[in-house]
């Protein structure tokens, strides 16, 4: 009689287990520690996210597989390959650099932001987007996709008698939950056609589905579609991030524009690519339409940014995130048309690493910056080099990152691997598309750019000048300094390390 009973690789799924066993210890820890000792459960989650991080060194040399068919082993729930190691250090990374600007965040907060709620919520958060790249079921990848959501809409609406921040979080909250429910629909459905959650069964499956069930494996995967759509933000799904990125805590604006770009990216490359590259023909026009779609609506509406609006910066910083998830969305579309699909997939890993780097660099400058100025302005960006020389050309460094420019090497050369995974792939429509609107986001970004170095309106204040950083916030902005730089110097390695296993 074969045993059912499973050993569990405890190495392979150590990076989001780690996650999230420290968030209970921090949910226990908060009942026994006075409310001057709260802070040191902010610490408590960063090294939490460093030693999750860390577990992944061990994972590099092979692929591991965990939770598999009893009978079956090469088809399991859990993969820790390539593909997955890439999108778990983004998140975890990506993480850990939210929780530096956190720290500083809930000191400076006045108590409105309950500390051993907020890190519970964030490690919860964190670990469910660890775990949806490892994910290979359908059961798995929609679990997982809700432990990183559901406390994201918590962490949006924490902020004590702040109206903004509750509306925002319930518009968060509504266009997620709808597009949950579109994507368990067409899951379902899917799983009525094929008879199994498994990707690579429902790959050689749905292939062959009886005449009776097409249409409703098609549906399925249209639903499916859709639902990772809202994920991601694309157009026309994207209406709730401008105002959930203002309303929100701007460490959780910041962890929302990366790792939430990680997990409903991820997902997708799983359901398209992995698990359903016979429908090309069908999602691959579909994302190359939602691509250029989301682009332009993403430029047009950053460019459209009034710098003297109250949370012009925050804004525009949303509207970027959600033009460059057209740029993500682009080699993706690309993998449906290519012989080369994996290689399409990392260029998709290899821009999202670079954005996730300057664009966190660019939101922990935006928290210095709201330190001083409550409404956090792009006007109040003007004369930044005169009081703090450094910070400003960091700032200029990831807005020309942003924008595809030199110094800024790495961006440029992620935009590149993206216009080149286009082109490849036949789409040389959505590769024109694409560099109109490199063009038109060059206009925004050099604009505040510019702003930076201008003379200041007033006078800087030399005290707040010579003010020491917080050592959080100043850790932050060194460590994604120092990985742009050096990724501009030798941007060949994200390329070389963002060679995907998924094939």
């Amino acid at each position: 009689m074969t045993s059912l009973v499973q050993s569990v690789d405890w190495l392979a799924i150590a990076p989001p287990t780690v996650a999230a066993v420290v968030g209970l210890v921090v949910l226990v820890a908060d009942l026994f520690l006075t409310e001057s000792r709260k802070p040191v459960l902010g610490w408590i989650a960063v090294a939490g996210l460093a030693a999750a991080a860390l577990m992944l060194l061990p994972l590099l040399d092979a692929d591991r597989s965990t939770f598999c068919l009893v009978g079956d082993t090469e088809v399991c729930s859990y993969t820790a390959d390539r593909f997955t190691l890439v999108i778990q250090f983004l998140v975890l990374g990506g993480a850990l650099l939210s929780a530096l600007l956190s720290v500083t965040a809930l000191k400076d907060s006045g108590k409105r932001l309950p500390e051993g709620e907020y890190w519970f919520l964030f490690l919860s958060s964190a670990a469910g987007a660890a775990l949806l790249p490892a994910s290979r079921d359908l059961a798995t990848l929609v679990v997982a996709l809700e432990v990183a959501s559901l406390p994201a809409f918590a962490l949006v609406g924490l902020r004590h008698g702040d109206r903004r921040s509750s509306e925002a979080a319930l518009k968060f909250f509504l266009s997620s939950v709808t597009a949950t429910a579109v994507s368990l629909l067409g899951i379902s459905f899917v799983y009525a056609a094929t008879g199994t959650f498994h990707l690579t069964r429902v790959a050689e499956r749905i292939q062959d589905v009886d005449g009776q069930l097409a249409t409703l494996a098609q549906t399925g995967v249209v639903l499916t579609l859709v639902g990772f759509a809202f994920k991601t933000a694309a157009v026309p799904f994207h209406f709730w991030v401008p105002d959930t990125y203002v309303g929100a805590p701007l460490p959780i604006a910041a962890y929302l524009s990366v790792i939430g770009k990680a997990v409903g990216f991820s997902g997708l490359i799983l359901v398209t690519v992995v698990a359903l590259p016979s429908y090309a023909d069908a999602w691959a026009p579909a994302l190359a339409v939602l691509a250029a779609l989301t682009m332009t609506a993403g430029n047009v509406g950053a460019l459209r940014q009034q710098s003297t609006r109250a949370y012009s910066a925050v804004r525009l910083l949303a509207w970027s995130s959600v033009g460059q998830a057209g740029y993500l969305l682009v080699p993706i579309a690309a993998a449906g048309y290519s012989d080369d699909p994996e290689k399409s997939v990392g260029s998709t890993l290899a821009y999202a690493l670079m954005y996730g780097a300057v664009n966190l660099g660019a939101f922990a400058v935006a928290a210095l910056v709201g330190r001083a100025h409550r409404l956090n302005r792009v006007a109040d960006y003007r004369g930044l080099y005169a009081a703090r020389p450094l910070t400003a050309l960091l700032m200029g460094f990831f807005l020309l990152c942003l924008a595809g420019l030199p110094p800024g090497v790495i961006g440029l050369f992620a935009k590149v691997t993206v216009f080149a995974a286009a082109v490849h792939a036949g789409l040389g429509w959505l590769a024109v598309v694409m560099a109109v609107n490199v063009v038109i986001a060059l206009v925004y970004y050099l604009r505040w750019t510019a702003l930076l170095f201008r003379a200041p309106e007033t006078a800087p204040d030399g005290e707040a000048a010579a003010h020491r950083l917080p050592a959080p916030l100043t850790a932050a902005l060194a460590l994604t300094g120092v990985l742009g730089i050096v990724l501009s110097g030798a941007p060949q390695l994200v390329l070389r390390f963002t060679e995907t296993g998924l094939f």
